[in-house]
């Protein structure tokens, strides 16, 4: 499976430095949490990584590859960055068999994905129907359409109730286990100690912190120490 690299990463917006001289490396068979407050670069950071935004210098790279050079891209990356884009009157099911008819998988992983995300019962009801939850849950079964090797996820527990996120934290260290690398951007740490096992913290643009978890301390309260003296640290 392949991991995610960034080397040298900086991303200017006019006078805006959003990113600045990022490197890191998710692994393979891990659960990374890009972690840092609002604003600090981490969408940037993942939307350069899936092709969407020119870097300014430096690269992100798939397996040792661009994004762009990925053959059939969707099949070895599943992604969900906002849970917004869903037609509001079309049906959850109707939404992924379109997905699916355009990146030519099997409709049969239209109603796996469906069952996966818990939202089995809910496939032939329309989008504007569902809560904020329910689209979360909608825009990880797209995310995991293809059965991807990777999964990048911005703020995905967004709108879960308690049940919904222990079902997140369990279905992603299930995936990590068969292999994936997978990398979840969160502004909250709430739920981090309990899933990934890899951390980025990023402030400012600039990397703070990069290593496995127990580096840090396999606790909330270390981890969240650490989170607020590196995020804290001077630019």
């Amino acid at each position: 499976m392949p991991d995610i690299e960034v080397h040298g990463l900086t991303k200017t917006f006019g006078r805006v430095m959003a990113v600045r001289d990022l490197s890191f490396t998710a692994p393979a068979g891990k659960v990374t949490g890009l972690l840092g407050p609002n604003g600090s670069g981490k969408t940037t950071t993942l939307r350069i990584a899936l092709g969407l935004v020119r870097p300014t210098a430096g690269e992100a790279l798939i397996g040792g590859v661009r994004y762009g050079r990925l053959t059939r891209p969707r099949r070895v990356v599943g992604a969900m960055l906002e849970s917004t884009g869903f037609h509001p009157g079309r049906r959850a099911r109707d939404h992924l068999r379109v997905r699916a008819a355009a990146d030519g998988i099997p409709p049969r992983r239209v109603d796996e994905v469906l069952g996966l995300a818990g939202l089995g019962a809910a496939a032939r009801r329309p989008v504007r129907q569902f809560s904020l939850g329910m689209r979360q849950r909608l825009g990880l079964a797209a995310a995991m359409l293809g059965d991807p090797q990777v999964l990048i996820l911005d703020e995905p527990a967004n709108g879960l109730d308690p049940a919904g996120i222990a079902w997140l934290r369990g279905t992603l260290r299930d995936l990590a286990r068969e292999g994936r690398t997978i990398v979840v951007a969160s502004h909250v740490l709430g739920e981090v100690t309990r899933t990934v096992d890899h951390v980025v913290i990023v402030s400012a643009g600039e990397l703070r912190f990069a290593g496995p978890l127990s580096d840090i301390g396999e606790t909330h309260a270390a981890l969240e120490s650490a989170f607020l003296n590196l995020t804290a640290a001077p630019n």
